[in-house]
């Protein structure tokens, strides 16, 4: 058996400095532990739609002003 199909069968968990051997933790741990990965998966989702408002909130900023380009400003 290789070490990647033995890590898949006995999943590690690293908290703290500390290893711990997933399968054998009580189901309220492994349900913190699946909390705590939804969590990391959302943040991840949240800073990518982050980015992407970014790009195009400058997008719209080089629109405005390439069409203010073409007006007079008052002052």
């Amino acid at each position: 058996m290789t070490d990647s199909a033995a890590n898949q069968q006995n999943p590690i968990l690293t908290f703290d400095n500390k290893k711990y051997a997933i399968n054998s933790l009580p189901d309220k741990i492994k349900g913190l532990i699946r909390a705590a990965q939804i969590a990391d998966n959302q943040q991840r989702f949240m800073e990518d739609n982050l980015r992407l408002i970014s790009i195009a909130k400058e997008n719209v900023a080089a629109q405005l002003k390439n069409e203010l380009g073409s007006q007079t400003p008052i002052e």
